[in-house]
């Protein structure tokens, strides 16, 4: 009795080992062995698969390098309307507009690379592209004289 159920040091008994089947052959063994220790991936309520950490801290990553690059273009966008004689007020409001317009496609492009099933529904895509129209609108409206 003491050699099938083993005891932990607490005295209570331990399940004995699951072993495979005497007729199985040992592939199927080994295939067993090797889909039971692969962690399924999470679903969230829809059903779609989560968004690792790293895709996310990756995202991340590119829109930071992203949103510094439309800084600077946002700066030589205004730099040039004033050389046509814009006056700089407009032109830097014009520069604004055409950042929050590039932030915001480079937002709603990031979510839809980092997790398309989530990112790409309406409630996070609706508002980013109404956004986008409404800075794009400002953007060539604002800089007029």
């Amino acid at each position: 009795m003491a050699q099938d159920t083993p005891k932990d040091n607490a005295g209570f008994t331990l399940p004995a080992p699951v072993s495979a089947p005497a007729s199985a052959p040992p592939a199927a063994a080994g295939a067993a062995t090797t889909a039971t220790t692969e962690p399924a991936p999470a679903l969230d309520a829809a059903g779609t698969t989560d968004t690792s950490s790293r895709d996310t801290l990756v995202g991340g990553v590119v829109l930071l390098l992203l949103f510094i690059a439309f800084f600077f273009a946002k700066n030589a966008y205004a730099n040039g309307l004033v050389a046509k004689r814009v006056p700089p007020n407009k032109a830097n409001a014009s520069g604004w507009w055409l950042f929050i317009f590039l932030a915001s496609l480079a937002t709603g492009v990031v979510l839809a690379a980092v997790n398309a099933h989530k990112f790409l529904a309406p409630l996070f895509m609706g508002p980013l592209v109404l956004v986008g129209l409404v800075a794009l609108l400002l953007t060539f409206t604002s800089s007029r004289r």
